[in-house]
């Protein structure tokens, strides 16, 4: 079984599912109101909001008679944490390697070594 940062990111693969993601971040919707713009049907939203419901990105409610889907905000503080630490790797290595290119520009031995005259 796979961990739930996988099985987010996975769900988010499908570019209809980041659509409904981007749309309830607006509001919650129900399963017809999320259906309207694809042109699919109301099973196959229905299966789509399963596997967001899975990772844990959508969660259902009941209010009367209207069955809304919510989207769960707490799910993205899990992809930013794990984003967050591999872009502050990645912004040293590159402070890393402008250190190096800094270092090798100020070198007055590096200039034009060996170029003709």
């Amino acid at each position: 079984m796979a961990d739930q940062l996988s099985r987010v990111f996975s769900a988010l693969a499908d570019p209809t599912r980041r659509d409904m993601v981007s749309r309830l971040a607006l509001g919650d919707a129900t399963v017809n109101e999320l259906a309207a713009p694809y042109d699919v049907t109301v099973q196959a939203v229905s299966k789509h909001l399963k596997v967001l419901g899975d990772c844990g990105l959508v969660s259902r409610t009941r209010e009367a008679q209207r069955r809304p889907v919510h989207l769960e905000a707490e799910v993205f503080d899990l992809m930013t944490k794990w984003i967050e630490r591999y872009r502050r790797e990645a912004e040293e290595r590159y402070r890393r390697l402008d250190a190096v290119l800094t270092t090798m520009a100020d070198d007055p031995t590096d200039d034009e070594e060996g170029a003709p005259s």
